[in-house]
């Protein structure tokens, strides 16, 4: 609690998407959640921890509605909600609805449900707080997103085209995640935009649940597919007879190899059959694929278009608050799941990014393969503060292990040497009077 004389400390957090149908269920991050809740329970600071949005995923509860939702979510998480309610005891926890979560502005119910545990819920769809002599304002960021905002927030038969989109795709995904060679279905809600679900999708089939036997026949014809096309195109000069010396230098060294030779120039030949018939094959297909890429132009709806910036909605939103309430210095939003911090107008625009695992894509080093795309955590903590100048916003990270050696293949790892993601978090801000600066070495 705020000692007299003291400034509070707050700390931010969003996104964890806790809940949903069977495999949404599993909390990855449980541990290190636990343990920054007992961190804050034990504190000296005059803490307030403020939720964000998004602490629970209830759209993605489909087999249950209501008030119901929260049964389950406090029958499955004891510890969690027993920490809660220890936290609580000792700092304040303000919790604000997201998307997901929007429920819990629908339904009084829910504020005397969540104050048992200590977590006072402030159903609007944002709030301020003073620090110093300024104002920090937060939101979710859900009203800045076309696809998910909700006109008439608190109203519980509303339905932004992203509810269904969870409701029809991620909750059905949680149902069937462990019917795979591997549970990973699950992962779709970490794949952003969602428009690059199909690649991603392409991916693990390939990687994951493709038969072992086809997919290591495919692999060297895919993976040296660049070179296979040059193979190709040298054999049908020979054949018409235009440039011959390429293949009959190869052919007399491989005479010379005997046994390995002929194994050798087999492979050879098979490959190149192989990429004739799918550079055949290919002519028609190319064909089709112009002719859809045209019909996609005509109706205007390329990844481009559909896929919501994810930056400057919440810049041109954070001018509005800052030119409406001068005193405020920060802007703090979740929702589109990625850490970032920028100086909009000398005021500080600062993203608390998500506890759900992202996703990282990364194309493989050669020939036609699908992309990769590498997990990893990226567990972000806001914290806010003040000194002698201003205001001091800086990441916190919870360090969580990369699941990259559990859940990637050896295959994957290989195709992708060199090119893991690097964990990297924000930078520190400082926040004056006389404008706002991005410390890179804080």
């Amino acid at each position: 609690m705020e000692a007299d004389g003291e400034e509070p400390v707050y700390y931010v957090i969003s996104d964890l998407h806790i809940g949903g149908d069977e495999q949404l269920g599993d909390i990855d991050f449980l541990p290190e959640l636990l343990a920054f809740l007992r961190r804050l329970e034990t504190t000296d600071e005059p803490a307030e921890l403020v939720i964000n949005g998004d602490l629970f995923g209830l759209w993605e509860f489909t087999e249950s509605q209501g008030l119901e939702k929260f049964d389950i979510l406090v029958e499955r998480y004891p510890n969690l909600f027993e920490q809660l309610r220890a936290t609580g005891a000792e700092i304040p926890i303000t919790l604000l609805p997201g998307n997901h979560d929007s429920e819990l502005a629908a339904y009084e119910a829910y504020e005397r449900l969540l104050a048992e545990y200590n977590v006072t819920l402030v159903r609007a769809e944002s709030v301020t707080r003073e620090l110093g002599d300024r104002t920090i304002h937060f939101e979710h960021g859900h009203r800045q997103d076309p696809n998910n905002r909700l006109e008439d927030f608190g109203n519980p038969y509303e339905k932004p085209l992203g509810y269904y989109y969870n409701t029809l795709v991620t909750s059905r995904a949680g149902r069937l995640s462990d019917r795979g060679r591997y549970n990973w279905l699950k992962d779709v809600q970490a794949v952003t935009p969602t428009e690059r679900v199909p690649r991603w999708l392409l991916s693990k089939y390939f990687y994951r649940e493709m038969k072992p036997t086809l997919r290591y026949a495919l692999l060297p014809v895919l993976l040296l597919f660049n070179v296979s096309i040059a193979i190709t195109v040298l054999a049908a000069l020979d054949v018409a007879g235009i440039w011959t010396m390429p293949v009959t230098t190869t052919d007399d060294v491989l005479a010379q190899l005997g046994l390995v030779g002929e194994a050798v120039h087999f492979l050879l030949v098979a490959n190149v059959i192989v990429v004739g018939i799918l550079l055949l094959a290919s002519i028609p297909v190319y064909l089709v694929l112009r002719d859809l890429s045209a019909t996609i132009d005509r109706f205007g709806i390329r990844e481009t278009d559909l896929t919501i910036d994810p930056d400057e909605p919440y810049r041109r939103a954070a001018r509005d608050v800052f030119e409406e309430r001068p005193d405020t210095a920060v802007f703090c939003y979740g929702h589109t799941h990625r850490p970032m911090m920028s100086v909009v107008d000398d005021r500080l625009l600062v993203n608390t990014g998500t506890w759900l695992k992202r996703l990282h894509r990364r194309d493989v080093v050669a020939g036609l393969l699908p992309a990769v795309y590498y997990p990893s955590y990226h567990l972000c903590i806001v914290r806010m503060s003040t000194d002698d100048d201003g205001l001091l916003v800086s990441y916190e990270p919870a360090d969580k292990p990369s699941p990259a050696a559990d859940e990637m293949t050896l295959v994957e790892r290989l195709l992708t040497l060199g090119r893991a993601p690097a964990l990297e978090y924000p930078d520190r801000a400082h926040v004056t009077e006389s404008g706002t600066t991005i410390d890179p070495d804080a």
